[in-house]
């Protein structure tokens, strides 16, 4: 297996993994705050990821490095948790996935400026014809949608493309498991405090699916999938993986129709599906 063809198969396992963080956060700021579930994924994703550096004796990240690592721990351990925390106080996860069809595009433009990549003219042609699709009927609709919940998620899907294309960027050099785990231990003197800041008064009112919620969104969200989608991303090419995107909303809206039993209208679904029409031609002239 080449390395790109590689570096697709590890960045769709990332994919699939990620498609059920916002069912997952839905789920849990029902009796979690947005800010301890944003800190305390982080902490918990911490533990785990300073156990496998310390067991396989990884070497520390050059100075250098410690940036880079800054700007991945402000995209995807802290902004992009927290901001869709917030937003899914406002909107359904339903609603939220159909703006993870902008990802791919905020990630290639980052690829661009920070990995130095250089897809030809007709892929942005492609993205930015689902990106505006996508955009358009987030902002027409009005099933499970406010303002305020849009343009946080719009926020949080900035902040996460610059996320990941730094993060790849960085993998090439340092590893992928390595970046995200470095970054949580980044994060953590300011996430540890967050959490304790913010911790419920009371456990008892706290239901198993909330709990279940947070493991997922603090093992599978923060951690697991991360490994295979910077790994993913610095073998296949950050602006080309990354339109797999475009097929975590069907994963995500099937998760949230049949876990949550959110409606889900056709119009999501045709929406969805014209976007990831978009992905094939974006794949061949990345």
């Amino acid at each position: 297996m080449d390395r790109t063809t590689d570096g697709w198969g590890s960045g769709l396992l990332g994919v699939v993994i990620f498609s059920g963080s916002l069912p997952a956060t839905r789920v849990a700021v029902g009796d979690f705050s947005p800010l301890f579930l944003t800190s305390a994924r982080a902490v918990i994703a911490t533990l785990l990821a300073a156990t496998l550096l310390i067991a396989l004796r990884q070497a520390r990240p050059a100075r250098g490095d410690l940036g880079s690592l800054a700007i991945v721990a402000l995209g995807v351990v802290v902004g992009f948790p927290l901001l869709t925390a917030l937003a899914l106080q406002h909107i359904t996860s339903a609603h939220s996935i159909v703006f993870i069809g902008l990802l791919p595009l905020a990630t290639a433009i980052f690829g661009v400026l920070r990995g130095g990549e250089r897809p030809k003219p007709a892929f942005w042609l492609f993205s930015c014809l689902g990106a505006a699709t996508v955009a358009g009927f987030a902002f027409v609709t009005s099933g499970g949608g406010s303002l305020t919940g849009d343009l946080l998620m719009i926020a949080a899907i900035v902040v996460c493309g610059l996320g990941y294309a730094e993060g790849a960027t960085l993998s090439r050099r340092l590893g992928g498991w390595q970046v995200i785990s470095w970054a949580l231990l980044l994060a953590l003197p300011m996430m540890a405090i967050l959490t304790l800041v913010t911790m419920p008064d009371s456990w008892n009112g706290i239901g198993i699916p909330a709990w279940l919620g947070l493991a997922y969104v603090s093992i599978f969200s923060m951690l697991v999938g991360f490994i295979f989608w910077y790994r993913g991303l610095a073998l296949g090419g950050i602006a080309g993986v990354g339109q797999l995107q475009l097929l975590q909303p069907f994963f995500g809206l099937t998760l949230a129709g049949l876990l949550l039993h959110e409606p889900v209208a056709w119009t999501m679904i045709a929406v969805t599906g014209f976007v990831v029409l978009c992905v094939a031609g974006a794949k061949r002239f990345a």
